[in-house]
């Protein structure tokens, strides 16, 4: 037997540029608290907490919540690089539904440095040395551009050669997300964009300008998941529930099919999504919004097709055909996703299950996507590891 799991609160902090934020303990307790408030619950009431932060010494988690209490309660810190936030939640979904606990705290933050990401340990071997191995084979190195855009630029590239995709079609998909961005007050970048602007800002790699990377970003949010009976006894009005939920790590053809897709984790998340909608008993057709992993726009349109919103081959018509939005067949980042509301690595994952419970709740404001039962989530991290999760009402 198992626990159903509810989401019973969310709570997160407007993302901000590094340097401008506050501290990473000061944001994690900020964003819990959040939680607590939105679900009503004290902080003694929550019997696990699982903290993701990559960025950060060792129990970090616990300077983040000590302000909220003293309760002796077991705090497991979390790093699953861009897939963190998903990952302490994949914990906390665990503990409540194998009946460990009856509650459980998720929480992810990250105070990061400006500019793009690079490793903090240089005196020892990379855990994403296989990845960087197979990635010279298959194009070279670049040494002017940041090695996370040479990945995903590099398979929106291998996408482009195999389907004659346009350079417009990646540009459209940032130019979304700003319009959608508009509309969320936790979203760091706001400022309408056209096709053309985005074409215009510096060119970065392959398909991939300025506009359509990700920034570096500071933030925190937090979920506290319990079971139904959990909710009743507390009085919390848990009435967004985790239908399924799968976390995929690398198989052989990230690196045997010698493909720049597969290295990026396509097939990590094509598996992780089939194995939801298998044990959800539901499909694509069933959901209405969708927060996924858009870091670069060349992972957003992969992404679509690895989620089976379109069938492979068919994102470039199905982002002209506007089905990637408002009138659409999913509206895809309504928050505006990374390229917009930012990516502090820890604090990601939980910020798209923000979005994707207040949308489920019908508070989403302007954002209000029209008729939601569904909502689906992707957040990805190379090295790897793919959490998708899917949301339904109770």
């Amino acid at each position: 037997m198992t626990n159903e799991v509810r989401v019973a609160g969310v709570g997160m902090i407007p993302f901000t540029k590094p340097g401008a934020s506050e501290t990473y303990n000061v944001m994690g307790a900020k964003a819990a608290a959040a939680a607590f408030k939105d679900a009503g619950l004290p902080y003694e009431a929550v019997e696990q907490i699982y903290v993701g932060y990559v960025y950060g010494d060792s129990t970090a988690g616990q300077a983040a919540v000590y302000s909220l209490g003293l309760s002796g309660v077991p705090i497991i810190n979390v790093n699953n690089n861009c897939s963190t936030g998903s990952s302490a939640l994949f914990l906390a979904r665990q503990a409540v539904e194998s009946g460990m606990v009856d509650c459980a705290l998720a929480l992810g933050f990250e105070e990061m440095r400006p500019g793009a990401l690079g490793a903090v340990f240089n005196d020892r071997p990379s855990p994403m040395e296989r990845q960087f191995n197979e990635m010279i084979e298959l194009q070279d190195f670049d040494k002017a551009a940041p090695g996370a855009a040479q990945f995903f630029g590099g398979a929106g590239r291998e996408y482009s050669e195999k389907y004659g995709t346009r350079r417009e079609t990646f540009a459209k998909i940032a130019s979304k997300a700003r319009v959608h961005a508009q509309h969320n007050p936790f979203a760091l970048f706001k400022d309408q964009l056209s096709v053309e602007e985005v074409l215009g800002s510096p060119h970065i790699y392959g398909p991939l300008t300025r506009y359509q990377c990700c920034p570096p970003t500071c933030g925190a949010a937090a979920a506290i998941v319990c079971t139904p009976e959990f909710a009743r006894k507390h009085g919390v009005k848990a009435d967004v529930v985790i239908k399924a939920q799968a976390m995929t790590t690398d198989t052989k053809s990230t690196f045997e099919d010698h493909s720049m897709i597969k290295l990026i984790g396509y097939d990590m998340a094509k598996d992780a999504a089939a194995r939801v909608y298998e044990k959800a008993g539901i499909g694509p057709k069933d959901i209405q919004v969708v927060e996924l992993h858009d870091c670069f726009t060349a992972n957003e349109l992969l992404t679509y097709e690895a989620l089976g919103l379109t069938p492979e081959g068919t994102a470039e018509k199905f982002i002209w055909d506007g089905d990637n939005t408002y009138g659409g067949k999913f509206v895809t980042n309504p928050s505006g996703g990374l390229l917009s509301k930012g990516h502090p690595l820890g604090a990601t994952g939980l910020a798209q299950c923000a979005e994707l419970v207040w949308q489920l709740r019908g508070q989403a404001d302007k954002r209000q996507v029209e008729g939601v039962t569904h909502a689906l989530q992707h957040n990805l991290g190379l090295g790897g590891a793919c959490v998708v999760t899917l949301y339904g009402k109770a």
